[in-house]
């Protein structure tokens, strides 16, 4: 009798230690598979923010050009900025596509952290941007009005 006794709390143990290894097993896919997610929703938001980056600039100079058929130079700059930036998107893209499957959890979470980074700091300049047109748009209002209304 002792022995299946013996026998029944080792089983419950090994038990016990395959459970706990799973739910730690399922943790770590649940987190890798969080972190991956959200990486690719900044991604996506980060390419949003720089298209939207993109038209405003478009929009903002084709009010201040005197010929909108012909880019200024700073605008070049800035579509060239923009440009740059969607090419550092698509590398770490890429790098998504290729590593992050087997990327280490510290490699991903650094990942999340560096695009989280990008985007905050897009934000700021988008949101000047948006003033900065409005104000032009203000403006150019106003003059046509005074234009109209001599």
């Amino acid at each position: 009798m002792d022995t299946y006794l013996t026998i029944g709390l080792a089983i419950i143990v090994v038990l016990l230690v395959v459970a706990l290894a799973g739910a730690l097993l399922l943790r770590r896919m649940n987190r890798r598979t969080a972190s991956l997610k959200r990486l690719l929703e900044l991604a996506d938001r980060v390419e949003a923010d720089l298209k939207s980056c993109r038209i405003k600039l478009k929009q903002a100079h084709a009010v201040m050009s005197i010929n909108p058929d012909l880019p200024a130079a700073s605008e070049q700059e800035a579509a060239n900025a923009v440009d740059a930036g969607l090419r550092a998107l698509l590398q770490q893209r890429i790098w998504i596509r290729d590593r992050a499957p087997t990327a280490s959890q510290s490699e991903l979470d650094a990942a999340v952290q560096a695009m989280g980074q990008t985007r905050d700091r897009l934000r700021p300049l988008l949101d000047a941007l948006g003033e900065a047109q409005d104000d032009l748009d203000a403006a150019m209002r106003e003059h046509i009005r005074q234009d109209t209304h001599p």
